[in-house]
């Protein structure tokens, strides 16, 4: 792999699901106990299911998931998975990516870490005390904050700590459309939940790989 890439940035801004861990599996277990508490839907939320609205904003997920719902119920079924989705996730939280520890102690080393993710608000804090790394990262924002699109938070980072040179890496299209929106160069994590053909500026297919790249 080049390594043209070291030394070019000052700060790398990173995804959270399908690039740091996989909560995939105890979301859908989460939210099919959410489902099972309205008498309005009777559907199975299997893994699939939300590894296929991965990287979604929390509202539009649940727009997408059940476009039959009226607001008021599709507001009560989000509340409501929302809830169940932190709880399970404090006790069992995610897969973390192999080598995850020692890759970001290497990273912070070098770089200021921050996350940037489509996620409701606490689900990051929820990442930090199931990983233990809060420690290498020196900010974080997500869609439950202030209800904005990815690029406008990645933008807040960015500006907030005063980035000269960042980079942004993702696993889905829409990793990649934000961190252009925002201006930033993208890094693909091929291992994810998405897919990039092209514009990325390289693709890991394991998280370990950035020692090497950066």
């Amino acid at each position: 792999m080049s390594s043209s890439l070291k030394n070019k940035f000052d700060g790398i801004i990173f995804d959270l699901d399908g690039t740091l861990w996989d909560s995939t599996n105890n979301v859908a277990l989460a939210w099919q106990s959410a489902l099972d508490e309205v008498d309005y839907l009777d559907e199975v939320m299997t893994q699939e299911r939300v590894r296929s609205i991965t990287g979604m904003t929390y509202d539009s997920i649940f727009d997408k998931l059940f476009p039959q719902l009226d607001a008021v119920q599709r507001a009560e079924v989000q509340a409501l998975c929302g809830k169940h989705e932190l709880e399970i996730l404090h006790t069992r939280g995610g897969e973390l990516y192999p080598a995850l520890d020692e890759t970001l102690a290497y990273l912070a080393g070098k770089y200021r870490l921050f996350i940037v993710s489509n996620c409701q608000s606490g689900y990051i804090e929820v990442f930090f005390k199931i990983s233990r790394m809060e420690h290498y990262f020196a900010g974080h924002q997500c869609f439950g904050t202030k209800g904005n699109p990815k690029a406008e938070n990645i933008k807040d980072i960015v500006n907030d700590h005063n980035l000269e040179a960042p980079v942004y890496i993702g696993d889905t299209m829409g990793d990649y459309d934000s961190a252009t929106k925002a201006g930033l160069p993208f890094i693909f994590a091929d291992y994810g939940f998405g897919k990039v053909e092209e514009g990325q500026i390289a693709t890991i297919s394991n998280f370990s790989e950035l020692k090497e790249l950066l």
